[in-house]
């Protein structure tokens, strides 16, 4: 079997979460999807599960963190080029996100990175592994 990674977001409103991402172009799995949650594709083995808020409390304890004043998570996706990065920063910029840092290109990685609209902290990037630094 191979391991697969299942990410969970709490999320507000879901109808809107999904919107976001799908106008970003991503795509979900409808088996992981209903009224309480979906499930974004982010690669053959990565996924992000976006929960209802109200779900999401039923799997853990915990308060959930109020992710516009605290960072629970980095959410940080490799994709092919640099050209893709600024896609998806500028399809989320124009749906609605707010960016984060100014872009970062260190030669051998350029990212750039936003808050969605549940306060969630992504970053997309392009490396060259090949141009790594020894040390860095």
């Amino acid at each position: 079997m191979e391991t697969k990674i299942f990410l969970n977001l709490p999320v507000k409103d879901l109808n809107r979460s999904i919107s976001f991402f799908t106008n970003l172009g991503f795509s979900f799995n409808p088996k992981f999807t209903n009224d309480k949650g979906t499930c974004l594709i982010i690669g053959k083995n990565i996924s992000v599960m976006m929960l209802v808020e109200e779900f999401y409390k039923t799997f853990t304890h915990k308060e959930i963190c109020n992710a516009e004043t605290t960072n629970e998570v980095i959410l940080s996706v490799q994709v092919e080029s640099r050209e893709k990065v600024d896609q998806i920063i500028e399809n989320a910029l124009k749906n609605g996100a707010a960016e984060y840092l100014e872009a970062k290109d260190y030669g051998w990685m350029y990212y750039r990175s936003f808050f969605d609209l549940d306060g969630h902290h992504w970053e997309f990037s392009v490396i060259n592994e090949d141009q790594i630094p020894d040390k860095m």
